[in-house]
């Protein structure tokens, strides 16, 4: 496994340890709502505007900006992921699942469509960005080289699937998150994702409902009358690229 989960300070593993040997259930149904809770609903700045931290400063290059978000994303949700990792199981989280019965399908480099487990699914997802910010010819850092042209593309699939792994936190393992003090973290992670897809319209709204009533929760969209056809039509949002297709799931890999 290529997965690259920063260092978490062992004191808050070996709580979550502790909190599991007391018997607190942990990646269970029950808690697909508790993000919802009040008592949680807060993040780490709860005072950033957060269409100021995306807004592209005049004069600064589109790609640089968007790949700057990118990198600053995967970081954070590899890092809260990273921390709940050990309660992400293939017997607790047989399916790569978000909030309402959302399933997520992984498509291979053939294009064939995979049912994978959780851990499975994230571990692609984190090596495919891995890679790929880390290749000179996608994400360049010399001065002489240039972002490619389908680079916006690309950054649509890496947020999609960064989507994806934080559904999972709230919906499979948000008890834990909050026995480790990260609701925070979680919450304003995606809360700048949803401030960057909302500036730049990097995901589709089918893909995004299903956090809807978390965005609404967390006051982070002035859109109060979303699209009311996309909660019950989780149809394929492009059957040409098979980015995101739903039938009750959500399937991934190829970008367009």
């Amino acid at each position: 496994m290529t997965l690259l989960f920063l260092s978490v300070n062992n004191n808050i593993n070996r709580k979550a340890r502790r909190k599991e040997r007391e018997g607190i259930e942990t990646g269970t149904s029950t808690d697909s709502k508790l993000y919802l809770e009040a008592a949680v609903l807060e993040r780490k700045l709860p005072d950033m505007d957060m269409k100021t931290l995306v807004e592209l400063p005049a004069g600064l290059d589109y790609n640089e900006w968007l790949a700057s978000h990118t990198m600053a994303l995967f970081d954070h949700v590899n890092l809260v992921y990273g921390t709940i990792s050990e309660f992400c199981t293939n017997t607790s989280c047989p399916d790569m699942t978000g909030p309402g019965q959302r399933t997520y399908l992984w498509f291979d480099e053939k294009g064939k469509k995979t049912k994978v487990a959780a851990p499975q699914y994230i571990d692609y997802v984190m090596t495919f960005i891995q890679k790929t910010i880390s290749d000179e010819n996608i994400f360049p850092t010399k001065y002489a080289n240039e972002f490619p042209s389908s680079f916006a593309s690309i950054v649509r699939k890496i947020v999609r699937l960064l989507f994806h792994v934080i559904a999972h936190l709230y919906a499979a393992h948000f008890r834990e998150v909050v026995l480790l003090g990260l609701h925070a973290h979680l919450n304003l992670t995606f809360a700048h994702l949803m401030a960057l897809h909302h500036r730049f319209s990097l995901i589709d709204a089918k893909e995004t409902e299903v956090l809807r009533d978390l965005e609404i929760a967390l006051h982070l969209s002035d859109d109060s009358n979303h699209e009311s056809s996309a909660l019950n039509d989780p149809t394929d949002v492009d059957g040409k690229d098979k980015e995101s297709e739903s039938k009750s799931h959500t399937s991934d890999e190829n970008s367009k």
